[in-house]
This record gives C-alpha cells, sequence and structure tokens, in this order.
C-alpha cells in the first residue's frame, strides 16, 4: 500500500515539478566578466543540456517570451536568458569608449569602415564567459536577430562547445542582400528620448512596424511591452553601440562557410527587417544546415506565431539534446575576427 501511494503521489505530482523546475520567475543573478557583469536567469535543472538565448539588438532577457522559455525547459532543457552588454540589467565594469552613431552611419553608407566601441566577436566572448561563469562546458545556442550573429561567432570560434545551433530571423551580412525601408531604419536608430512617454510611443511605434502585416497589433498592448521594458532598464546610448558593432561588421559568409555545427536556420516570410532571403542566404552557405521557412513571421515573438516557431525548433533541438557525434570532425575557425 506505501508503495502504490508513493507511486501515486509522485505521478500525479510530475506537472507541478514540471512547473516548479520550469519557473521563469527565478531571480536574476549575476555574472562578473573582465568588461562587464552579465544578469540572467537559470531556468531547469543544472543537470539538464544547457540552451544559451542569445537576443538581439536592444533586447533584455524579458524579451524571450515566458512561454517559449518554459516550453523550451519541458524539453529537458535547463534555459539560460540574459542581458548582452548595454542592455537590461547588465553593467559596465570598464566604461565603454565613446562613439558617435551618425557619423560612423555616414562612414558605412560611404563603404568606408565603421569604427565600435566593441564587436559581435567581444559579445559571443561574453557569452562564454557566461557559460565559463556556470561552469557549462557545452551547450545548444539559440540565437535571435543580433543574438543569432553573435551565435554564428560562438560556433566558429570555439565549436567543439556548441552542441547545435539555432539562428532565427538573422543574417550572413553579406553584401547584396535585400535591405529595410529607410523608414524602419529611421525608427531603429531612434533611440533617445525626452520623457517616459516619449520612449513607450516611440517603442511601440517601432514594434508595429516589425511586426507581420497578417497581424493587427493592439496599440495598448505594445504600450504595455514598451512600458514593461523601459521600467526595467532605459540605456539608449547601449543601444546606439551595439548598432555600431553590427555596422562594423560586413560579411560573415567566409566564417559561415568553414561552420560544421549542427545548424537550424528559421525565417519569417514576412520579415521586414531582414527579408527572408537573409535566412535563405544564410542556410546556404552552412554545409548541412536545415531552413525553415516560416509564412507570414515577420522580426517579432508575436502571439500567432509562437506556436509555428517552437514547432519549427523543438523537433530539432530535441533531436540534437544528446547528440555529440560532430564533435571528432570540428575545428575552430582560425582568427573569425579577420573574416
Amino acid at each position: 500500500m506505501r508503495v502504490f501511494i508513493f507511486l501515486a503521489a509522485l505521478l500525479f505530482g510530475l506537472p507541478s515539478l514540471a512547473a516548479s523546475r520550469c519557473d521563469v520567475n527565478v531571480p536574476t543573478e549575476h555574472a562578473d566578466l573582465a568588461q562587464v557583469s552579465l544578469a540572467y536567469q537559470s531556468i531547469g535543472r543544472a543537470s539538464d543540456p544547457a540552451l544559451l538565448l542569445v537576443m538581439g539588438l536592444g533586447g533584455q532577457l524579458i524579451h524571450w517570451p515566458d512561454e517559449v522559455v518554459v516550453a523550451l525547459c519541458q524539453q529537458g532543457f535547463r534555459v539560460i536568458r540574459y542581458d548582452n552588454r548595454d542592455v537590461g540589467l547588465s553593467t559596465w565594469r570598464q566604461a565603454p569608449a565613446d562613439a558617435n552613431l551618425t557619423f560612423e552611419v555616414l562612414r558605412y553608407k560611404l563603404g568606408l569602415p565603421v569604427s565600435a566601441p566593441y564587436t559581435l566577436t567581444d559579445m559571443a566572448d561574453d557569452a562564454f564567459g557566461l557559460m565559463d561563469a556556470l561552469h557549462v562546458k557545452q551547450f545548444h545556442v539559440l540565437g535571435a536577430s543580433m543574438g543569432g550573429m553573435i551565435a554564428q561567432h560562438m560556433a566558429a570560434m570555439a565549436p567543439q562547445r556548441v552542441e547545435s545551433l539555432t539562428l532565427i530571423m538573422t543574417s550572413s551580412g553579406a553584401e547584396g542582400l535585400p535591405a529595410p525601408s529607410a523608414a524602419l531604419l529611421q525608427l531603429l536608430a531612434r533611440r533617445s528620448a525626452p520623457s517616459r512617454e516619449v520612449a513607450l510611443e516611440q517603442q511601440a511605434d517601432l514594434l508595429a512596424a516589425l511586426g507581420s502585416p497578417s497581424v493587427s497589433d493592439d496599440r495598448q498592448v505594445l504600450l504595455h511591452q514598451a512600458a514593461l521594458s523601459y521600467d526595467r532598464a532605459f540605456n539608449p546610448e547601449g543601444v546606439k553601440r551595439q548598432i555600431m558593432a553590427i555596422l562594423a561588421e560586413r560579411s560573415r559568409v567566409a566564417l559561415l562557410n568553414q561552420l560544421r555545427v549542427p545548424t537550424l536556420v528559421v525565417h519569417g516570410t514576412a520579415d521586414p527587417l531582414l527579408p527572408v532571403m537573409h535566412g535563405v542566404h544564410l542556410a546556404a552557405h552552412i554545409r548541412g544546415s536545415q531552413l525553415k521557412l516560416i509564412p507570414g513571421l515577420a522580426h517579432r515573438f508575436q502571439e500567432a506565431f509562437k506556436a509555428p516557431l517552437l514547432a519549427a525548433v523543438l523537433p530539432y533541438l530535441q533531436a540534437h539534446r544528446e547528440d555529440r557525434s560532430h564533435w571528432a570532425q570540428i575545428d575552430p575557425v582560425p582568427n573569425p575576427n579577420l573574416l
């Protein structure tokens, strides 16, 4: 009888145990690195395979939808999400160099080299530093937008540590790919604001512009999302430095051609910032990669597309959860900074 009671308690307790294990309300902690202190959350069991989520331009860890994080955790992953340098609750241990975004954008348009306070490779180093601080040697990486660019560098720098790579709504940075509209770029660069109210309106405008034309956004919902971000942290100068890091790096095609890490590329057919050919081109230059195109998906994690995104990502991650067979045939890409 005691055995029966124990088994019944165990079985009926599984849902609550899973919910407790995948609690997204765990405290935000900090990992102190050489230049920055990174804010992060670790969700799930420390013994489970780790999945690092790398967010895009100006994005904070809270911009990974909680239900997506829970779904990933319930697949048996320890999900780690963090604030990149210059956003959210991450802070500088050494003051960043001064830079002028307007001047550097002009140089970019003229085809001249862009000077940035730091590079995407530096941001990839941050990610490795975080995982070192957590004593995680091998892990899966999922990057969105700029986070996907950072993830590409991670796979090149230390392929023996990256068990699989998932790249969502991102790009190779190659010349000749379709560019976003000038109006969207203007919204993206419009970061300074004289007041909270103006900042929220600007962010809501940007969120609307990055959304899918097949989905009608509720303005109040967008303003609420903007308020959550603003009230947690507002650092427009940091976002400008991130923009410069992107502009300072041209094509990553040579780097991508040498990657041997299992890779899934997911892209939306309605992406206004990085049109769909960015995803197609990216997958074409990573040997053995898989490409999933999601009809109507734009450049945001909108509610209508969370299920299709998970349907594309979860089977791939589960298939590679314990597969480490690629390690024997990979070497770090030499001098990734020079590519």
